[in-house]
């Protein structure tokens, strides 16, 4: 098992914040932004850690919305995924995220229609009732 966070941010607008992977797995579809929880680093600062590098965007890390498992390249991703708000920083794509952006609910439906999210992204977060709400 090889844990992972992921963060859930809606702005006020209702829109959720999404990345477009840059590298496997995974890559070319978008997805929630996060990644690995590093030796001795807790859920919360590698949140922080991940949304600073991915988006370049500061967050506060609020609630567990859910967790889920994936195939990974040598095992299960076990990715716990966290509500955040934003604090400050200015919105772009950085370290492995080849795009970032805030997406409204018809962008979402369309790019799942499009085959554009990573597999059951979607799903997942209508069940969380995470999706964007605008």
């Amino acid at each position: 098992m090889v844990r992972c966070v992921g963060a859930v941010v809606h702005d006020a607008a209702g829109r959720l914040l999404l990345i477009k992977r840059g590298t496997p797995p995974g890559q070319g579809l978008w997805s929630l932004p996060g990644g690995r929880v590093e030796p001795g680093e807790t859920d919360a600062e590698a949140v922080v850690r991940e949304l600073r590098e991915e988006t370049g965007l500061d967050v506060r890390p609020g609630e567990l919305i859910g967790s889920v498992h994936r195939p990974a390249p040598s095992g299960v991703f076990e990715i716990f995924d966290y509500a955040c708000t934003v604090l400050g920083g200015s919105l772009r794509a950085g370290d492995d995220a080849a795009a970032a952006d805030w997406v409204n609910l018809i962008d979402f439906n369309t790019m799942e229609r499009r085959g554009e999210l990573v597999a059951q992204l979607a799903d997942t977060l209508r069940e969380w009732q995470a999706a964007p709400r605008a």
